[in-house]
Parts: C-alpha cells; structure tokens; sequence
C-alpha cells in the first residue's frame, strides 16, 4: 500500500471518529475507497449573502474538501458549497493558509474552516473578499459570532 493510500485510511478514520457525534460537524459525504473527497456540514452562526450588498446570520453551511493526488504534499482543495460571507472565502475556495504542511491533519483543517465561518479566524490582510475584509474590520467589536470550540474531541 502507498503511503498516499495509507494517509487517506488514517484520515478517514480520525475524521469519521472525531466528528460521528460532534454537536456542531458532520460528514456528510465521503466519496472514493478510501474517500478523497468529502462533504461537510456545519451547524454554526456564520454570514450568508443575500444579494450584492446585503447578508444575514446563518446556522447551517455545508463546504467540499478534495484531497489531490499529490496530497499530502500539497493541500487539500476547499470550497463552500453554501455561500458564506467571510474575508477568506469566495465562491471558488477557501483560503486555508499559506503554510500547508503533509503532516496536518485532515480534522484540524474541517475545524479551522469551522472556526472561519464563525469568524473566530480570519485575516483582512489578503482577503478573498474585500468586501467582507472591511466589514470584519469595521466590526471587530462583535466578532467572532459565536464563539465556540470546534476541536472537541481532536
């Protein structure tokens, strides 16, 4: 077995185990044997658009992790299936950070896209939305939205 074809199984394992009865994560899909892709819901207060300019709190927000076939040398490829509102994500992915390493662990990355919606995490620096930047920025005083721990159970 190859060491790709191993790192998948553990994945699987430790994501499965760890989010079968979080309160706030849930795997909703796992495609591929062993599964490179993955559906992912999150029941947390996050932003959702409403239209160019407007957005409202939303609770349930559903993102799709791919796992390429260099991975884990390089980083999974993330994107929101829902549309969020948040300075890190847009329409075509989820900015996870510029420091991927092969030895971080698939949970820990569902966790900090968890985190990112809640607006726990974040960074107005190189945004993906600009908008949504100078709204965090305007807005520090309320955020995150909800604060809570993600990685219970990591």
């Amino acid at each position: 077995m190859t060491p790709r074809l191993r790192r998948l199984q553990a994945d699987h394992r430790q994501v499965m185990l760890v989010f079968s009865r979080h309160p706030h994560i849930s795997i909703l899909q796992a495609d591929g044997m062993p599964p490179e892709k993955y559906v992912v819901e999150f029941r947390i207060q996050g932003l959702v658009p409403m239209g160019e300019k407007e957005f409202q709190q939303g609770i349930t927000h559903r993102a799709e992790i791919f796992l390429p076939m260099d991975y884990p040398r390089r980083p999974p490829f993330c994107r929101m299936i829902t549309p969020v509102f948040h300075p890190n994500i847009d329409a075509q992915k989820i900015c996870i950070g510029d420091h991927w390493s092969a030895g971080q662990r698939l949970a820990d990355l569902i966790v900090r896209i968890g985190e990112m919606i809640t607006y726990q995490s974040y960074n107005v620096k190189s945004p993906l939305n600009g908008e949504a930047a100078a709204w965090a920025e305007l807005n520090q005083a309320i955020l995150p939205l909800q604060k809570v721990d993600l990685s219970a159970g990591l």
